[in-house]
């Protein structure tokens, strides 16, 4: 069929077609007479229309979000607006959506795509952040330019694979799709609330324009925004908590003795205040910290589309979009660090991990009060370039080629050094004495005791003047992704159905490098007081910020200042470079080319007198992957005393390389029926793969080490990725039903369930890395330990490094084993003139090495309930779903420390409600989204412990007034309530972090000719 046909279509069925262009549909597009109506699609009803209008006549499970209007989409964010979808929940990121999970799915493995070509995804923001994720961040993308978004909760043979949860495709405006000269410029005003040092008023402008000739022949559009946001956040936050069993006896958690030095049970005890039971799982924290940033951000978006069709038949479309984010954020903390040498304790007894929660500390003299203060800027850029060409070979056999070449980079921009973030650790060395009391949703800390005659000023206050440099620190974080993608497919259409052929190739190259640099200033121990010059700081009550929590008793001291003029200035004074390291101890490549081959065919018939639509096809794909990390290769793990171990490495970097291929015969089928006029069923099965992270792929080895000499029970470890890991493989199978009962009115159920093998868990695995030997169990070691028995000393760390020494150095000690002398003072001689270097003789170290492999299997199932109504036309409807996610697989809060745990993260239950009115130029809607508790990590901190995102819901509402045909005024807020982010690992009280978070309100006009 021709598709630039005489005859007319509705405005809404040539969008769905056009939505459905890509998607192996069986319902072919229908000729309308001259007399059909054209519908104009703007406004939120019309909208909804279109999106019932593409749920309905696709074959599968898909959801769609349609703009209201050209450069109206209905969230300013297109994750916001996504969160609206069954299914669908989001993450945010200073209070703005950022990655979507999709049925328990997080953005490492949802597919993404613009116009149905894959995105590029790079993010490497902020201190030790060096990316290295495949999910995609909707902060870097405008939603101005976005015709409408597809959510492909069930994969088809022509999807690209990537996404177990869903395929998302992001679509763009054409110009031949909407003939003739059309134009919109938007203006928005923002007011963030939680802003702090920016500005209270920043601008938003967006533009779109598309123009076609007379004949519709050729065509252009351009749209741009661009978009400034000034915010900020105060919040709460804990490094670790570290997990033990209690055992009776005090030796796996420090009390301080009593104030005559007893050091007995009963004084012990009588410290403890609802003491665990013996065997029973405690935690403690290691700091507590009150933190803030302030956030610049400018997002500039643009995409240039140009069409061509020459006759009916051909059609050739360039379009070019790109995205840059740039992010400037300053931020700071008032932290207190424990010594862990406690004087009383409090549990909460109340859960099967017992909880410190009130702590009272002597210091034993003047503790450090840590004030970081940090500055980052990253800039995120998109680049994309699309051609495509249409040609209707026949009128039933349709050619399209397609072309892709995009780039993600993710650079860092600070303005002194090019580094991602600069940080200057300042702290005041004063505090005798500090209380802690995690009893609140907000923790307390207060420092009952100072004194700041000894490296503080002295004047008995807690101030500037007391405070001393500790650190510089300096982090380079880049990540850059290209991906270069052809497709070529052949459709044939027949009288019952379709057949659908294609090709694809596809090729992805990654690259990541991440540096850290640490020259000391006063060291931690603050040696050189009050160096800290009084003129770049202030004070500043971060405690006071707090606009939700309870603060009352929590000591308000607090400092704040440049970290770039602080780091410049302790540069100078302490003769410090002041730069990032360029050796970049991270440094890595994964690639992965890919060929594709699909085959599926389309049906239409009838089933008992009931229209049925089957569709069904296989997709073969296989990859072949490449991982390099350029590592500074180390040559000796060197024993330097008793159990200190020290890595000697060369200065330059050596590849190291690991390779893999695999491949896939996905199978899919699709059938719905249409029961009665206005009720259909569906029924999906397919098989899809998610690859694993980049960071997992990776070819590196690191964090080599031991404990201490393997005659005396060490274990050397190490840590490495596995360019060898296979995709997560899922067998999905959906079943939903929908009833229809008008153009937006509908209800609808589903349930769906996944099951998928090779999951990723870590393993530990005794290996040898890089040749190197272990000197503390070969023959010299083993002749020590001889000689330290026949001369009756014990054999511990100590006394098995100096005689091990003293053996490989016979030139300085003549009598050989005689030479020995017990004691500390001798100990420490040797250890300051002799280390000791494996040599041939010795074997080889056995690293336990952790290294993901894919050894997990997981069930994820769950309901999806869903409807929208408009009461007839009053004006006034309603939207609301309901989705529940189950899995077989959670975390053990009460397994040990020492495990690890594989669990199934970001499982939660989410809920939207939306109610709306349109009429007479009036468009209202107050949206509630509601996300249930979920887990986003089962392995943080030092305790292998969970971090439970605690349940979150937020109220979005938009207003908007035509005052003609041209002109519409509006008005957004933004999680208008305030509402507040906190996350916590076994128990509530133990906090990880707390965001008290604010509205944004936005009001703005728009006009199209």
């Amino acid at each position: 069929m021709n598709k630039n046909s005489t005859f007319k279509y509705s405005l809404i069925a040539l969008s769905v077609s056009s939505l459905l262009g890509t998607l192996a549909a069986p319902v072919l597009a229908q000729e309308a007479s001259d007399s059909t109506e054209v519908i104009e699609v703007r406004g939120l009803r019309s909208s909804l229309a279109e999106s019932a209008a593409i749920k309905r006549n696709s074959v599968g499970i898909v959801d769609a979000i349609s703009a209201e209007d050209i450069g109206k989409f209905p969230d300013t964010n297109l994750a916001e607006s996504l969160q609206r979808i069954t299914g669908v929940s989001i993450s945010r990121v200073n209070g703005e959506g950022s990655e979507v999970t999709v049925r328990g799915f997080g953005g490492e493995n949802n597919m993404i795509t613009l116009n149905g070509r894959m995105m590029p995804a790079a993010s490497a923001f902020g201190q030790n952040q060096g990316g290295a994720g495949r999910a995609f961040d909707f902060a870097n993308l405008a939603s101005e330019g976005i015709r409408a978004v597809e959510v492909y909760k069930t994969s088809k043979a022509d999807i690209a694979t990537g996404g177990i949860g869903a395929t998302i495709n992001l679509i763009t405006t054409k110009p031949l799709q909407n003939p003739g000269t059309i134009a919109s410029v938007g203006v928005k005003a923002v007011s963030d609330t939680t802003n702090r040092t920016g500005s209270d008023i920043t601008p938003e402008l967006s533009g779109i324009f598309s123009w076609t000739d007379d004949d519709a022949k050729i065509g252009v559009s351009l749209t741009a925004s661009h978009q400034q946001r000034d915010s900020g956040t105060i919040g709460a936050s804990v490094n670790d908590w570290r997990v033990n069993r209690w055992d009776g006896e005090f030796s796996n958690i420090s009390i301080a003795n009593g104030p005559n030095g007893e050091d007995d049970l009963a004084w012990k005890n009588s410290r403890i205040t609802n003491a665990p039971a013996v065997g029973q799982l405690f935690s403690t924290p290691n700091n507590m910290s009150y933190d803030w940033t302030d956030t610049q951000r400018t997002r500039n978006n643009a995409q240039l589309t140009f069409q061509f069709a020459p006759n009916d038949d051909l059609t050739f479309t360039a379009d070019y979009t790109f995205a840059q984010n740039n992010i400037i954020e300053s931020a700071g903390s008032k932290g207190n660090w424990m010594t862990r040498n406690y004087d009383t304790v409090a549990f909460d007894n109340t859960t099967p991990v017992a909880t410190a929660i009130l702590i009272s500390e002597d210091t034993g003299g003047t503790k450090d009060n840590a004030y970081a203060q940090n500055y980052s800027e990253q800039t995120n850029t998109l680049k994309s370039l699309g051609l495509n060409l249409e040609y209707y070979v026949r009128e039933n056999l349709k050619l399209n080629v397609d072309y892709h070449d995009s780039n993600m980079l993710s650079d860092p921009d600070e303005p002194t050094t090019g580094a991602s973030s600069i940080n200057v650790n300042l702290a005041a060395p004063i505090g005798l004495r500090q209380n802690f009391d995690f009893g609140h949703e907000l923790p307390k800390v207060e420092d009952e005791a100072i004194n700041d005659t000894i490296k503080g000023n002295g004047n008995g206050l807690y101030d500037i003047g007391d405070l001393g440099s500790q650190y510089l620190r300096f982090f380079y974080n880049r990540q850059e992704t290209d991906i270069q993608q052809a497709k070529v497919d052949l459709s044939y259409e027949f009288d019952e159905g379709r057949f659908d052929f294609g090709i694809e190739t596809r090729s992805m190259e990654m690259t990541q490098r991440e540096s850290y640099r640490q020259p000391a200033l006063g060291d931690w121990g603050v040696n050189f007081p009050m160096d800290v010059p009084l003129d770049l700081v202030q004070d500043f009550d971060v405690v006071g910020e707090f606009s939700d929590f309870d603060i009352s008793g929590i000591n308000r001291a607090g400092f704040e200042g440049s970290a770039i003029a602080l780091g410049q200035y302790f540069a100078n004074l302490y003769d410090i470079e002041y730069a990032y390291n360029r050796d970049f101890g991270n440094d890595h490549l994964v690639a992965e080319d890919t060929t594709a081959l699909y085959f599926q065919v389309a049906l239409e018939g009838e089933l008992g007198g009931m229209r049925a639509n089957f569709l069904a096809g296989v997709r073969y794909e296989d990859t072949d992957t490449k991982s390099r990390s350029n590592l500074l290769i180390p040559t000796f793990l060197e024993w330097n005393d008793n159990n200190d171990f020290f890595l000697i490495r060369p200065t330059e970097t050596s590849p190291n390389v690991g390779e893999s291929s695999y491949d896939h015969l996905l199978p899919s089928l699709d059938f719905d029926l249409e029961v009665t006029e206005n009720l259909k069923t569906r029924f999906s099965f397919s098989q899809t793969i998610a690859r694993a992270g980049y960071s997992s792929l990776r070819a590196q080895v690191g964090s080599i080490g031991t404990s201490a000499p393997t005659l005396t029970g060490g274990t050397a470890t190490a840590a490495a990725g596995n360019p060898s890991l296979v995709p997560l493989q899922s067998n999905n199978f959906d079943v939903s039903a929908e009833y229809y009962y008008d153009d937006t009115n509908y209800v609808s159920v589903g349930f769906f369930e996944k099951r998928v093998k090779n999951f990723i868990g870590t393993e530990q695995v005794k290996e040898p890395q890089f040749g190197l030997r272990d000197p503390t169990a070969g023959p010299r070691a083993l002749a020590a330990v001889e000689a330290l028995e026949a001369r009756g000393f014990q054999v511990e760390e100590t006394s098995l490094f100096v005689m091990t020494a003293i053996l490989d150095n016979p030139q300085d000690f003549p009598n050989g084993a005689d030479d020995y002398v017990p004691g500390i003072t001798f100990g420490e001689s040797i250890a300051a003139n002799y280390n000791i270097r494996g040599n041939s003789d010795d074997p080889l170290f056995e690293f336990a090495t952790n290294k993901p492999v894919n050894n997990k299997e997981a069930s994820i199932y769950g309901f999806e309930l869903a409807g929208q109504h408009f009461f007839g036309d009053t004006g006034f409807g309603v939207a609301a779903n309901y989705t529940i996610v189950r899995g077989d697989i959670g975390f053990d809060n009460t397994a040990d420390p020492s495990v690890t745990q594989f669990a199934l993260l970001g499982l939660s239950d989410s809920a939207n409600l939306v109610a709306m009115y349109e009429k007479d130029g009036i468009t209202a809607r107050l949206a509630y989204n509601w996300r249930d508790e979920y887990l986003a990590s089962a392995t943080r901190g030092g305790s292998n412990n969970p971090e439970y995102v605690e349940s979150f819901s937020q109220l979005d509402l938009n207003v908007s007034y035509d005052v003609n045909d041209n002109i519409t005024v509006f008005v957004e807020g933004i999680n208008i309530t305030g509402e507040d982010r906190r996350t916590h690992a076994r128990s509530y009280n133990q906090l990880w972090s707390l965001s008290d978070l604010g509205a944004r309100y936005q009001i703005g006009a728009r006009y199209t000719f």
